[in-house]
């Protein structure tokens, strides 16, 4: 039988939301979160934690990290992963980066620095080297040292030990000193990066699994042929569902009905990730608009797309507000005329204020 949009949302729904577990189990089984550092209403790793591990409470990530098997990382994006992920981008074997050219006097310098102290605070190693400039990829200026701590970090030669109100604070990681000396083979990395974003983002257009592939080359570009070679080696289910052919990992089949539940997801949430899937699925277009001017946007700075039954059927901007959560929700066409929804928009807002450690409104706003 031939799939449905609706069959394919259910499938990647249950997929990605099986069922909330342990913290540690989460990163996991899902090998990458995003992070990012809005927080409105809350960090984008947490967002994505939050709707996977039981119990959890914004910057549970932060303050349970050091006791986690996760690491600060770069993939397609900058984000959290477990240590055997890590090991699929290390040793990274790339030209000079733009701080190594610009800032050569340096970086021995700071690295003697952080493994001596053997933790260190960007203020710290700023004040002992002073506070030069340097140019960044925004067209701005940045601190030098704080640019080559990032250079080294995206080395290897160091690893973020903690974060200090958002800031990260530096440590050698020694747990890669071993890696470096036997590393895998770059065919087995390969393999094992494509195999992540297959599991992660699953079912997914073939055209947005090769993109995301290709984005790879942010954090594991001398990596690029032998992911060329995994993407065509790749062991995967395919579909053409309205002309768009999916594909999921080999030996998964579609089943199965949507939960009657209301999830409010994160822009960077993997249900949500690839703008090409969501619009294809849901029928709609989902836009970040944390950077367009206030003017332009038609969702709202920080929209949190609202699934209903396994679809978006609209969003939600939400704020804490004098301890109080605020929501102010949209949707594409009518709002669904059903106790049932109203009762799992409720329950959901409710998850939010136990996650955000704030208040049920006393007089709540109308609703759109």
């Amino acid at each position: 039988m031939p799939l449905s949009l609706a069959a394919l949302r259910t499938f990647a729904l249950r997929r990605s939301l099986p069922g909330k577990a342990g913290l540690q189990d989460v990163i996991d089984a899902l090998g990458y979160v995003q992070a990012d550092p809005i927080r409105a209403p809350a960090r984008a790793q947490d967002l994505i934690l939050f709707q996977r591990v039981r119990g959890y409470r914004a910057g549970d990530l932060e303050r349970r990290y050091a006791d986690l098997d996760v690491e600060e990382e770069v993939l397609q994006n900058y984000g959290f992963v477990p240590r055997r992920v890590q090991r699929l981008v290390h040793p990274r074997e790339t030209s000079a980066l733009r701080i190594e050219r610009e800032a050569p006097h340096l970086l021995d310098g700071v690295l003697a620095f952080v493994r001596e102290r053997g933790v260190a605070h960007p203020r710290d190693v700023e004040a002992h080297f002073g506070r030069e400039r340097v140019g960044n990829y925004w067209g701005g200026t940045s601190s030098a040292t704080t640019r080559v701590l990032e250079g080294l970090h995206f080395r290897g030669h160091l690893r973020v030990v903690r974060r200090e109100a958002g800031v990260r604070v530096y440590g050698p990681a020694l747990h890669l000193h071993e890696l470096h000396a036997d590393p895998p083979s770059k065919a087995e990395q390969a393999r094992g990066l494509v195999d992540l974003v297959l599991r992660q983002l699953a079912p997914i257009p073939e055209a947005s699994f090769k993109a995301t592939v290709s984005m790879l080359g942010y954090g594991a570009r001398h990596l690029a042929p032998e992911l060329r070679q995994a993407v065509r080696s790749a062991q995967t289910e395919r579909a053409k569902v309205d002309g768009v052919t999916y594909l999921w990992p080999g030996g998964e089949t579609p089943d199965g009905d949507a939960p009657a539940k209301v999830h409010l997801l994160a822009p960077f949430d993997p249900l949500v990730w690839d703008r090409r899937r969501f619009e294809h699925l849901h029928g709609w277009a989902y836009r970040f608009e944390a950077y367009t001017p206030a003017a332009k946007r038609k969702l709202g700075y920080y929209a949190l797309p609202l699934v209903w039954r396994g679809e978006a059927i609209g969003w939600a901007n939400l704020k804490v507000e004098g301890g109080e959560l605020k929501a102010e929700v949209g949707f594409v066409n009518a709002r669904p005329a059903s106790k049932a929804f109203e009762r799992e928009l409720d329950a959901e807002l409710d998850r939010y204020r136990a996650f955000l450690g704030s208040r049920r409104e006393r007089d709540e706003a109308p609703r759109r």
